[in-house]
């Protein structure tokens, strides 16, 4: 029996098992959009524009470890779904990106909503497809969430020319697929492996670092008992977050520029540091050359051999899966230890009392107040009120900074956001996907009013599909991390960075048929949190807090500084 290209795409999806599809029509791919009107067992979801399409998948993603798919037309489709692939790219977040293209023959003839959207995509996609033959739909679609769920993973985009999804042939999914140029290393090499413990046993002042590989890889049980066995400190990067047990002693805090004072002065002086599924990017580190001043042995594992040695020279570099290889070390490790070789316990138990000392900084304390919300306080009320069980997303800015350092994750996946990009706007489209994908859970957004308000229009896909997110605004009236870095390195020249024509957010998510209330009192901070997720649990609930204008987010390295030259609060400056 024969299908149509775009009954072979609906198949493809439903063989893959997909249950969502994240979208919005255009004429490309109406043939599409026609055979999944046909059929009950994947649902779409449209949203009010691209962009958010292809950030719910990502958040969708991001909360189960399935591939994310989105749908967009061609053109302007695939343009406005570009900054939600590159920040799906930047982070190693698993989706199919599906787009419709002008037929075949007009391909090339500025035809009308015409984009080279292979070229335009390559530099923010893990791989992508041009399909011109029907008989080659099903396989690529085969390769595409190969690709994009293997190794490190990616987004994928197959672009689908209007006369591909008209054409017929026969259906054939293949059940795997292999590709001679695609063939990611998964396990450690054994001999690395035995280099890293014999540093890792002889190690006076180690340090274990994680990040969003840890996440990514499905590894936190492993991350945690490898570091129960060692009982090593831990840091855990802000993409990492959630991957090890905040409510742990051995956790530290998040390092780099807003990570804690005593995870950025271990993570300089530690003698061996252990790095899991993490970067060593410039938000981690700080300046190269100032983390190189100090002499250290440094372990690497890592899926991608080209993010080892990167940006930091390492001295046991392993290539392979986060969670196996783990799996591996552990058990090495546990036959080292019960044939009763140790860990250096004298020399680490005094490097946890010189990190004991360092905590005793209190760096994330803040002044409290009667009189004025602090934005801190709200994030630490959330954790409170949802019992540190909730998915929290967030946008870009301070209340992200704050949402990471107070909002403590014991569990993975529930920390949803844009890391590597650092994309505003991201917030209220990945709540979206995870509740989606996790109907019933408590699902807050963490935003403020310049970053919700660029996707803000996808209140109305909420109230469509009756997601009842809550959104958390900590309303400063500034761009408040431009304002900050102005603040600081710019003579207090605020330049564009005060939004002067907020519109009232409780009327908006009122006219938009949600639940809308301004907080402005301290003392009501509490009682509103604990209504919007009881007495409204079933409705989207907006809470717009009206926070201090002046808060900044510490402890924070400047740029080109090193971890160590940290500005703990305003006195520093």
């Amino acid at each position: 029996m024969e299908l149509t290209g775009a009954e072979i795409v609906v198949r493809c999806l439903q063989e893959e098992g997909v249950e969502h599809v994240f979208g919005y029509p255009g004429g490309a791919v109406l043939y599409i959009y026609d055979a999944i009107f046909n059929q009950e067992k994947i649902r779409h979801v449209l949203v009010r524009h691209e962009q958010a399409a292809a950030h719910a998948a990502d958040g969708y993603a991001r909360s189960t470890g399935k591939v994310g798919v989105c749908l967009v037309t061609s053109g302007p489709g695939v343009t406005n779904a570009v900054t939600g692939i590159a920040t799906a790219y930047t982070d190693s977040i698993p989706m199919v990106v599906l787009t419709g293209q002008v037929p075949t023959h007009a391909i090339g003839e500025d035809a009308f909503q015409e984009a080279d959207t292979v070229g335009i995509t390559r530099p923010c996609v893990k791989h992508n497809f041009l399909v011109k033959d029907v008989r080659e739909l099903a396989v690529t679609i085969k390769k595409a969430f190969h690709i994009a769920s293997t190794g490190r993973p990616g987004p994928v985009l197959v672009d689908i020319p209007k006369d591909v999804t008209r054409a017929q042939c026969r259906f054939e999914y293949p059940k795997t697929v292999s590709m001679r140029s695609y063939n990611p290393v998964t396990r450690g090499h054994q001999g690395q492996i035995k280099k890293a413990l014999g540093l890792i046993l002889t190690a006076e002042r180690p340090m274990i670092y994680a990040g969003g590989g840890v996440v990514l890889a499905n590894a936190s049980e492993e991350l945690n008992r490898f570091a129960e066995l060692l009982d090593f400190p831990v840091t855990t990067t802000l993409m990492g977050l959630g991957g090890y047990r905040s409510s742990e002693r051995k956790w530290v805090g998040m390092p780099g520029m807003h990570g804690t004072y005593e995870a950025n002065m271990a993570m300089q002086h530690c003698d061996v540091l252990i790095g899991i599924g993490s970067r060593f990017d410039d938000r981690v580190i700080g300046n190269p050359k100032h983390f190189a001043q100090n002499p250290r042995k440094i372990i690497h594992l890592d899926i991608d051999p080209s993010s080892i040695s990167k940006r930091v020279r390492v001295d046991v570099p392993i290539v392979g899966d986060v969670r196996e290889t783990l799996r591996e070390m552990i058990a090495l490790l546990e036959q080292t230890l019960a044939a009763g070789q140790k860990t250096n316990a004298a020399a680490v138990a005094n490097w946890w009392k010189q990190i004991d000392e360092w905590r005793g900084r209190n760096c994330l304390k803040y002044r409290s107040s009667d009189e004025v919300i602090k934005p801190q306080s709200v994030v630490q009320k959330l954790w409170e009120v949802t019992d540190g069980d909730a998915f929290v997303t967030s946008d870009v800015g301070q209340h992200q900074m704050w949402a990471a350092q107070y909002y403590s994750f014991d569990k993975p996946r529930r920390w949803i956001n844009s890391g590597g990009l650092g994309t505003m706007g991201v917030g209220l489209p990945f709540a979206m996907g995870v509740l989606l994908a996790n109907p019933g859970a408590k699902v807050a957004c963490i935003t403020g009013e310049g970053s919700i308000q660029m996707n803000i229009q996808e209140l109305s896909t909420c109230r469509q599909y009756n997601l009842p997110v809550k959104i958390v605004n900590l309303n400063n009236g500034y761009l408040g991390m431009v304002r900050q870095w102005q603040q600081i390195e710019y003579g207090s020249r605020y330049s564009q960075s005060y939004v002067d024509a907020l519109p009232d957010f409780v009327a908006l998510a009122q006219a938009y048929g949600h639940v809308g209330i301004r907080v402005e009192r301290p003392k009501d901070v509490e009682p509103t949190l604990r209504d919007a997720f009881g007495k409204y649990k079933d409705r989207l609930v907006f809470l717009d807090f009206i926070t201090d204008k002046t808060e900044n987010v510490w402890p924070m390295v400047q740029g080109g500084k090193g971890l160590t030259e940290m500005l703990l609060g305003s006195e520093d400056l």
